[in-house]
């Protein structure tokens, strides 16, 4: 298969889309009757604020006087626009709504819940600093995406906008990132990982490499238990989600590295091994101007190996709750895969375009007994 063209994964998840049925919001409606809802599909690739162009038009003829400002809500809880579309849906209806209803507003916007987004210029850097901070956990640097030439850069933001997938695995391929199609992948997909050595890269000095994926882990931590996804609790809060930014190490260890041995490694205080249990899990909190970084992160890296080593979370949980913990939904580009799936197959298939895997996680934790 020419590797331009992508595998049959790939192209479904490129040509994956959610119908959308967006409403303005009542109290920016100032005609009667008011307008009906915009139906859009979006494309999961894609970010709610490309959206604005195509949903405009819609609304505009209603809008009271001022300056736009457009952000989008679900159920009362704002919308982060630099999280891919697909993962908002993922992560916020376990039990799948469609077509999906959101409510847009163009005033107002909630500058304590949301950074600033100056539409689609907002959105391009947003991805273009993930796809640095990919490049420095894969290869310890983003010289390639600094690098990059004017005209590959529009051609890669333009793939991404209009979900060309031929165009894009074109010009991704100039960055040498080393997920998709070298060697240890191969390897790690067909699950024959023969020695550490071959399974691996090795630099210079002959040091083994450890294979670093970018991860991005959503997790709604839930204390009730529910069998029928459609009465999974309602994310209502922002606070309620652990965002954790940690890469997933793969040791050639002469077996297949499944998608469960990688979210042991990204949960390792839901997950211990018991010789392990007693070790330190080092975690950071870390705010919005992590999750997103500045312009400025392309001319001066603030990330370090250690940075990229560690937990990034905004809860801390303890080590002490692995043995009642359980996974209730882990979804990835809509699909709920089984956890003995090979790792390498899901990163190599299901991983976003600025080479992050972002994974979603229901996870119970049955509250304390006190006493």
């Amino acid at each position: 298969m020419d590797n331009n063209k992508g595998t049959e994964a790939q192209k479904y998840v490129w040509e994956g889309a959610i119908p959308l049925q967006i409403h303005l919001h009542e109290s920016e409606v100032t005609t009667l009757p008011p307008p009906p809802p915009a139906l859009v599909l979006a494309p999961r690739i894609g970010y709610l604020p490309l959206l604005v162009p195509q949903i405009k038009p819609f609304f505009n003829s209603a809008l009271p006087p001022g300056v736009d400002t457009v952000w989008f809500e679900y159920k009362g809880l704002p919308l982060k626009w630099y999280i891919p579309t697909g993962v908002l849906f993922d992560l916020l209806c376990a039990e799948p709504e469609r077509p999906w209803n959101l409510t847009v507003h163009f005033r107002g916007y909630p500058a304590n819940i949301l950074t600033p987004c100056e539409g689609e210029d907002s959105v391009k850097w947003s991805f273009i600093n993930s796809l640095k901070e990919a490049a420095y956990v894969i290869n310890g640097n983003c010289k390639n995406v600094m690098n990059m030439s004017q005209s590959d850069q529009v051609e890669l933001w333009r793939s991404v906008l209009n979900v060309n997938l031929e165009t894009y695995l074109w010009v991704s391929s100039k960055l040498k990132l080393g997920i998709a199609g070298d060697e240890f992948s191969v390897k790690l997909n067909s699950c024959v990982l023969k020695s550490q050595q071959s399974a691996v890269e090795t630099d210079n000095t002959g040091s083994v490499k450890i294979g670093r994926i970018p991860v991005r882990l959503y997790v709604y931590n839930v204390n009730e238990d529910f069998d029928d996804l459609e009465d999974a609790p309602q994310i209502d809060s922002w606070d309620k989600i652990s965002y954790i930014n940690r890469p997933v190490e793969i040791h050639g260890e002469g077996k297949c590295f499944t998608l469960l041995d990688a979210v042991k490694s990204l949960l390792p205080e839901f997950f211990a091994e018991p010789s392990s249990t007693n070790e330190e899990i080092s975690e950071v909190e870390v705010g919005d101007e992590q999750r997103l970084p500045s312009e400025e992160y392309g001319s001066s890296p603030r990330i370090t190996t250690a940075d990229v080593g560690e937990t990034s979370c905004e809860h801390v949980w303890s080590s002490d709750v692995s043995d009642t913990a359980e996974i209730k939904l882990l979804r990835i580009q809509g699909i709920e895969p089984k956890l003995e799936i090979p790792f390498g197959w899901v990163v190599n298939n299901l991983m976003n375009p600025e080479h992050f895997l972002h994974i979603c996680v229901y996870v119970r934790i049955p509250e304390p007994i006190t006493i």
